[in-house]
């Protein structure tokens, strides 16, 4: 062996040792990405994923805060309307201008335009149980998303970011909610028992439309330091009676985002006369949409809202016009500071 070839066979044999005695160095070597969406079913990916059709607002908003929406190819069809553009289109361009397909929302789903998009993954919810089965019939990963409490979001976001590669900032803006809401509790702690409000919450279908024990909005009165009348049905979404509500009396009434009705609507409604909240005017609407979305991070600034409608004198020092613009700059940085 020449002196040369004794040089090289060294070098190689140092270079395989370092190699063994270092097990940790992988050339190769990934670990999969594994998450189970909302229906206990788990999906797997080799990367995070790049290609999201997002046919949930909700969800949406998650992917902006977590700062990945270059990665959003098409968006639901419902970020188009309403209040929710200008805030999207204040942090995307694509929005803004309308570029992105908007192939469906929680009532129809375009599959052929989904799938010629060739996403990594679809988000959409869990109800769509044919649009899901046709698109995973197509080879199509879903993620099925279902919002039922407030811990749900907590979920969502956490896998989202785990998804996108992002799991440092979703656990930073899931970190950062807790947080605020742990503040609020302390106040509400001290509330005496028959001092707490009784809260009847009404959806924009229709005055007997509410949601009761098994939902964001019950979430929401909770946290608000209140009590829903409603406790008694399991149910998100029930239907109940104007006999029923009466008998409840209820000393708040919150309205969800009415285009049709507002406070004034239902206090100079003769069949509401006799409730509390309508006879001392505590009748409230929650503005709009996108601040106050229950099925994002947003619901913070619902229950700021709600607290501070029931308890004026223990959140009295809470202003809210300085509360939306943290809340925001914190989950959005600075992209929407002329929505602000």
């Amino acid at each position: 062996m020449t002196k040369k070839n004794f040089q090289k066979s060294i070098i190689l044999t140092f270079f395989i040792g370092f190699i063994i005695l270092i097990p940790n160095i992988s050339f190769a070597s990934h670990k999969d990405i594994r998450i189970v969406d909302f229906r206990g079913k788990e999906l797997v990916f080799s990367k995070p994923v790049n290609r999201i059709v997002c046919l949930i607002e909700s969800a949406l908003s998650a992917l902006y805060m977590l700062g990945v929406e270059k990665k959003v190819i098409a968006v639901p069809s419902n970020v188009y309307t309403g209040d929710v553009f200008k805030y999207y289109s204040a942090m995307d361009d694509r929005i803004k201008n309308k570029t992105l397909p908007s192939p469906g929302n929680w009532e129809f789903v375009s599959i052929e335009t989904v799938v010629s998009l060739k996403p990594d993954v679809v988000i959409i919810w869990s109800k769509q149980t044919e649009t899901i089965k046709s698109l995973e019939d197509r080879g199509i990963p879903v993620f099925a998303v279902f919002i039922n409490r407030f811990d749900d979001v907590y979920r969502e976001v956490i896998a989202l970011g785990k998804l996108t590669g992002s799991e440092s900032r979703a656990n930073e803006i899931v970190y950062y909610t807790k947080n605020e809401l742990l503040h609020m509790q302390k106040a509400i702690q001290k509330i005496p028992d028959k001092e707490i409000k009784n809260v009847y919450f009404m959806w924009a279908q229709g005055y007997l439309h509410t949601s009761c024990r098994e939902s964001t909005v019950n979430d929401l009165i909770q946290m608000a330091g209140c009590r829903n009348v409603c406790l008694s049905i399991p149910d998100e979404h029930a239907l109940v009676s104007m006999e029923q509500i009466i008998k409840w009396n209820p000393d708040l009434i919150i309205m969800w985002v009415n285009l049709k009705n507002d406070p004034t609507d239902v206090i100079n409604d003769p069949r509401w006369r006799s409730i509390n909240a309508v006879k001392n005017k505590k009748v409230y609407e929650l503005p709009e949409v996108f601040l106050f979305d229950l099925w994002t991070l947003k619901f913070q600034y619902a229950v700021k809202m709600v607290a501070k409608w029931a308890y004026p004198e223990i959140f009295k020092d809470i202003n809210m016009e300085k509360e939306k613009i943290k809340m925001l700059k914190v989950l959005y940085g600075n992209r929407l500071t002329k929505e602000l």
